[in-house]
């Protein structure tokens, strides 16, 4: 599996504020350009949109704030994997919910520290919305 290698580096800082503020910043600037819902368009979808609210509200379902700070460091690296990587992601039904295809893209940041973002994809009308980006290992058959 290819992994994407991105310019951008994951957010600094170990509190929560701290790396939201900057999180927060690229977010705003992203929702500036449309008078909807803030969205990014995909190189390997053809440059379809991924919307991206659908991550914030997932991110503050997590209980635990160390989880979220980890989590929300490589907003800035997920943006421009999405927004660039032509590589095949890692696809799947979602056993969950059968009318939706999970899709996680891997890239490595440019401090080489390897993450994933996930999309997903409903199958009826074929909207896709960031859910979620993490650190990781690397890609797995689960």
């Amino acid at each position: 599996m290819k992994v994407y290698k991105t310019k951008a580096r994951k957010f600094s800082g170990s509190d929560f504020h701290e790396v939201n503020q900057k999180a927060s910043s690229l977010y705003s600037t992203i929702k500036k350009r449309s008078k909807r819902r803030a969205y990014i368009r995909s190189a390997y979808f053809k440059k379809d949109k991924i919307f991206l609210d659908l991550f914030w509200s997932h991110l503050f379902e997590k209980q635990n704030w160390r989880d979220r700070v980890r989590r929300i460091k490589y907003f800035g690296c997920a943006i421009e994997l999405i927004n660039h990587s032509r590589f095949e992601p890692k696809s799947k039904e979602n056993h969950n919910q059968p009318s939706e295809i999970l899709h996680r893209f891997y890239g490595i940041t440019a401090d080489d520290e390897l993450f994933c973002a996930q999309i997903k994809e409903y199958k009826k009308n074929g909207q896709k919305f960031l859910i979620s980006v993490f650190p990781t290992d690397g890609p797995t058959d689960t």
